[in-house]
């Protein structure tokens, strides 16, 4: 169900119902120039394809605000190309297709990771990590001491499949810290 409000009112985390399809609000500007009518300037985020617009309304007017329900659920495990997630409230099961799921996603997705599923009218639109997430390093060439010409990182391997830059001093075996937003190795982690 959508609802109006005016440009004025927008907030980031909104969910704007525009004719291009759902877009989520991930910044805004007010900006009143010298001459003319104040504009609102937004950066919209595609909430099916992740592309992120720049867009500006006039100031006052009215735009479509979509009502979106997120909801903590585990993923259980992967079935052909679903995912298949499980609701921590209602402990009901969702398959969500490999396209609504994306590679961002899953490349660091594992089993037993709470994510939050967003829906409109019921429809899942996006799936979002936390923002870390612990991965085993299954592959990574033994760095050489001394060797700076790549800036002390080397790629490695982890147990989703995703290849990261990690430090030197990480070995295969090791349990590393991953920003879920940039693919950047943080931490290693102790077991």
């Amino acid at each position: 169900m959508a609802d109006t409000a005016n440009t004025n009112d927008l907030r980031r985390g909104m969910v704007l119902d525009l004719p291009e399809g759902l877009f989520e609000v991930i910044h805004f500007e007010h900006h009143k120039p010298g001459k003319g009518n104040a504009v609102v300037r937004t950066k919209i985020k595609n909430l099916r394809n992740g592309a992120v617009l720049d867009r500006t309304f006039n100031s006052d007017s009215k735009v479509n605000v979509s009502r979106v329900d997120r909801r903590d659920m585990q993923y259980l495990y992967r079935d052909g190309t679903d995912y298949v997630f499980m609701d921590n409230e209602t402990y009901d099961q969702m398959h969500l297709p490999e396209s609504l799921v994306g590679d961002d996603v899953s490349k660091f997705l594992v089993e037993s990771t709470t994510c939050v599923v967003a829906a409109v009218d019921g429809s899942p639109i996006s799936v979002d990590l936390p923002t870390t997430v612990d991965l085993l390093v299954t592959k990574s060439d033994p760095g050489l001491k001394g060797d700076r010409s790549n800036a002390g990182t080397k790629p490695a391997t982890v147990s989703t499949g995703a290849t990261i830059q990690v430090p030197l001093f990480v070995n295969e075996g090791d349990t590393v810290r991953i920003d879920t937003r940039t693919g950047d190795y943080v931490t290693r982690v102790q077991a």
